[in-house]
């Protein structure tokens, strides 16, 4: 999993995700079903309160470098991420 702060390329399609409408004890297992649906070249725009640290660690050993991870916004209130998957 590769992680950076490039822009997306305009050409894939971003699917917003906000996780702060979700409840805490399901937020990781949707995001992995989001991201399992996500066809390689799509990507998934993730909103959240907090910067998910432990969920990107988690991301790192069920994904490896198949998504990559581009920080939109990193602010103590929250984040912005594109999730994009690359195969």
């Amino acid at each position: 999993m590769s992680t950076d702060d490039q822009a997306t390329p305009s050409n894939i399609a971003i699917y917003p995700f906000d996780a702060r409408g979700v409840a805490k004890r399901f937020r990781h297992a949707a995001i992995f079903g989001a991201l399992d649906a996500l066809a390689p070249g799509e990507a998934m725009r993730f909103v959240n309160d907090h910067d998910p640290l432990p969920l990107l660690r988690q991301m790192a050993e069920r994904f490896g470098d198949t998504v990559s991870i581009t920080y939109r916004e990193r602010q103590p209130a929250g984040v912005v991420i594109d999730f994009t998957r690359l195969a």
